[in-house]
């Protein structure tokens, strides 16, 4: 069985179905299977706004936006990882053969990266903390000399984030060596997923404030 990248599933209680969210190609989604019937749906997450959009055709009587919108609350935060296809009921139901996704290569979330950070910032739920990672991760940027160079120089915001993301992800999971930029940006984005208002809001907002004081 092939794995797929998503979360734990969480039992739904507006409808009898259990949902996951689960990484697609450029983006996320959430994807609801239902307890009593062989039917599934799956519905994307708009990256700007963290609204659902349903993917292709959506019963709304069996799969109410109610439905989604609890599915996006209960998995909000946690963490991806490759994990296997779910059957409910092998006796009764077959996967819907007429669904086919745009499933997203594993890329970060198998890093050790990934992995190291979504266990040192996450809570007793399971779920990523975000004011504890964006604290640690302010604090190294406040006594960091490169990123006070960096600031000193001007740099780009955004390559202000990459330099201490790179850091705090090399030194949380034990590496010596480093990602490179492309592999920090996908970290990035693969964090982001996990709540789409961002991974790194506070930590943009700190950046942002000190370059503004350099000008």
């Amino acid at each position: 069985m092939n794995n797929i990248i998503r979360t734990k599933a969480v039992e739904l209680s507006v409808i009898p179905a259990i949902a996951y969210k689960q990484k697609l190609s450029g983006g996320s989604g959430i994807k609801i299977l239902r307890l009593d019937k062989d039917v599934s749906a799956v519905c994307t997450i708009d990256r700007r706004t963290g609204e659902t959009k349903p993917y292709g055709k959506v019963d709304g009587k069996l799969f109410p936006i109610e439905a989604f919108d609890e599915a996006l609350e209960m998995t909000s935060g946690m963490p991806y990882s490759a994990r296997g296809n779910i059957s409910l009921d092998v006796s009764k139901y077959e996967p819907p053969k007429s669904e086919v996704l745009p499933e997203e290569e594993t890329d970060m979330v198998d890093s050790d990266e990934y992995n190291a950070i979504t266990e040192r910032y996450s809570d007793e739920k399971g779920k990523l903390n975000y004011a504890l990672m964006n604290k640690d991760f302010m604090q190294f940027a406040a006594k960091s000399k490169t990123v006070s160079e960096m600031l000193a120089s001007g740099a780009k915001a955004d390559d202000i984030l990459l330099f201490i993301v790179k850091s705090r992800a090399t030194f949380v999971s034990g590496k010596k060596k480093s990602l490179d930029d492309k592999q920090v940006s996908a970290l990035i984005e693969t964090l982001d997923e996990i709540n789409p208002r961002s991974a790194f809001k506070e930590l943009k907002d700190y950046i942002k404030k000190r370059l503004s004081k350099k000008r």
